[in-house]
């Protein structure tokens, strides 16, 4: 469920120039930020010139999550910062696109107690970009670097 806080979260990711400038929109947060849900619209500013849906955008919708829903399920104590990232384009979208990040309790967790002060790791998360339907159009997979601070 969307908490009054995480919808404020929402509104400010929304208008956020960098983020906004790919066409697309978090659409939900979870309370916890175990879940967010982003839409990206197939429309004038996400169309590339042969009237798909531009890789841009999709990548720049996606680029970000993982990053932010880390930091804030860790909070202060750890650094968080995207590694490197691989997109593979594997279907034009002709529509309107979606995609769904989770994280569990048990991965943040294992984070948790794995990582003493000033000791990090690489982890690696995928999401797929998939249409109305579930027809899977890109997938993306984020190497994020998580340390320990205190």
């Amino acid at each position: 469920m969307e908490s009054l806080r995480t919808r404020l979260w929402r509104h400010v990711f929304n208008r956020f120039p960098a983020y906004r400038g790919t066409g697309a929109r978090v659409r939900y947060i979870a309370e916890d930020w175990s879940r967010v849900q982003v839409v990206i619209p197939r429309n004038w500013r996400t169309r590339n010139l042969v009237g798909t849906t531009f890789g841009g955008s999709i990548y720049g919708a996606v680029d970000p999550i993982y990053m932010v829903m880390l930091k804030r399920r860790l909070g202060s104590a750890f650094t968080v910062w995207d590694k490197s990232a691989e997109i593979e384009f594997r279907k034009p979208g002709e529509s309107t696109l979606y995609a769904d990040f989770r994280l569990t309790t048990s991965e943040i967790r294992e984070i948790r107690t794995s990582l003493d002060r000033g000791e990090s790791m690489d982890r690696v998360y995928e999401v797929e970009v998939v249409d109305e339907d579930g027809v899977v159009h890109a997938t993306c997979e984020k190497t994020l670097y998580v340390r320990r601070d205190s």
